[in-house]
């Protein structure tokens, strides 16, 4: 979306959000600790069955959403003080927190999963309270991801993290692994609900408030496996067919999709690698420096000097350490979750080409008379009212996503190229320090020579 954006207009609350700017707030509490470099990249990766939750890991990919402060002028009723909140990237009012948290394993004689906490709070009047804490399985947000995409199909729902399993590794990458879900499906929620459309969805809303049986039997109410059975293989059907006049604009933005899907996902791949080596790189430097010291025992003439390096070493590990951080929990999960939202873009440009399809085939039997004339044109009145709805809604989101994009993206290099510069200073001076250390002590000896 090119220009300057207008100038936000009040809102009363219960009203959507829609600021693009809301869609790329960061943040989230950090993984202490978490510093190494993902498990995923050297070892082997299972797909797991829906029911084997508690085995699920994927590469870092989020990082969360904070609350921001409170304004300074706060009204002193709580639904007022919800309303008063404000993101310093979104200009309008928000009226719906939420937060995933206090993950928990739960074991049965059939399985172990892992539940997390949800805490919701809103001002909104179609809500019954203002907070609501329920606990939801990995599942449950599968679930949730699928009604969103069934009742809109061509709006950008936001990606779920992947479902793997490393072999081996589930007891030592467990506490990591879960700390990184939760930060993942905070996020999704939190992009849910800061979107302008998918706010109000009505198995959103079941999903933040029902306790599980409600959704237990929520979910029942749904489509039967032989209804779902019957829309997979239409849309089989349709995607076998293609589309034979998809709209230049639309063309453009498969084209789009195509190129920036390869792009994102070479960076992906190159940023991980750099993680990986920088791991090793820091690695290596932890075990540098003791050995210096371990040296400057048996070098009298040298202590000074070798203990010199082995600070300046152990510095600039400390340093290296804290940047690779910075890439961990800033870089790499922005670009991952742009590379899982490739696929997603993907999926809605199916379905939308599949609603156009039905409509050419229905036009093209009319065209045959192959079958009844009357009821053709009914259905074509009808399949064209719904093809004119999944255009417009994807045209509306397609700008909307593609300034997020722009937005985190940017933000996230630009945070990048910060903290290179912050660490190469920093262990510049380390090692200048180090090298007028030994000028002065140099200096020194040379003067005791003379006298």
């Amino acid at each position: 979306m090119e220009g300057e954006r207008p100038a936000p207009r009040p809102r009363s609350a219960g009203l959507p959000a829609g600021g693009a700017g809301a869609e790329s707030a960061g943040g989230g509490a950090p993984l202490p600790g978490s510093r190494g470099a993902p498990a995923l990249l050297q070892a082997e990766v299972l797909d797991l069955d829906e029911d084997e939750d508690d085995l699920e890991v994927f590469s870092k990919d989020a990082s969360l959403m904070d609350m921001n402060s409170f304004s300074p002028v706060m009204p002193t009723s709580p639904l007022s003080m919800i309303n008063q909140i404000k993101f310093e990237d979104e200009p309008d009012l928000k009226d719906l927190f939420i937060t995933v948290d206090e993950p928990e394993s739960h074991v049965t004689t059939i399985e172990t999963f892992i539940t997390y906490r949800i805490i919701t709070k809103t001002s909104r009047g179609e809500f019954d309270s203002s907070e609501f804490e329920v606990r939801r399985r990995y599942q449950d947000f599968l679930w949730l991801k699928g009604k969103l995409e069934e009742a809109h199909p061509t709006l950008i729902i936001p990606p779920l993290p992947e479902k793997f399993i490393v072999k081996g590794m589930v007891e030592r990458f467990n506490d990591e692994f879960i700390e990184t879900r939760r930060k993942a499906l905070h996020k999704f929620l939190n992009r849910i609900a800061d979107h302008p459309t998918l706010t109000f969805n009505e198995d959103f809303k079941v999903f933040l408030t029902a306790q599980a049986w409600e959704l237990s039997s929520h979910k029942k109410q749904g489509p039967g496996l032989l209804s779902r059975m019957g829309q997979t293989v239409r849309a089989v059907a349709s995607s076998m067919r293609g589309v034979k006049n998809r709209p230049e604009e639309f063309m453009d933005m498969h084209n789009f999709i195509e190129t920036f899907s390869q792009k994102i996902n070479l960076i992906d791949k190159i940023s991980q690698r750099i993680y990986k080596e920088e791991k090793e790189y820091f690695d290596e430097m932890k075990e540098y420096g003791p050995i210096h010291i371990l040296w400057s025992a048996s070098e009298e003439d040298l202590v000074d000097t070798l203990k010199g390096v082995a600070g300046c070493i152990d510095k600039c590990s400390k340093a290296t350490e804290k940047r690779m951080y910075g890439l961990s929990e800033a870089l790499l999960p922005v670009v991952h979750e742009y590379v899982l939202y490739s696929e997603m873009l993907m999926g809605v440009m199916k379905r939308r080409d599949q609603i156009q399809t039905e409509l050419d085939s229905k036009v093209e039997a009319l065209t045959y008379k192959k079958a009844d004339t009357d009821l053709l044109k009914e259905e074509i009145g009808k399949l064209e009212d719904k093809v004119e709805c999944a255009n417009n809604a994807l045209k509306a989101d397609w700008e909307r996503w593609k300034e997020n994009m722009q937005n985190d993206i940017k933000s996230a290099f630009t945070d990048m190229a910060e903290e290179n510069i912050n660490y190469y200073e920093q262990c510049l001076a380390i090692w200048e320090s180090f090298l007028t250390s030994q000028t002065d002590l140099h200096l020194e000896e040379a003067s005791e020579d003379k006298s």
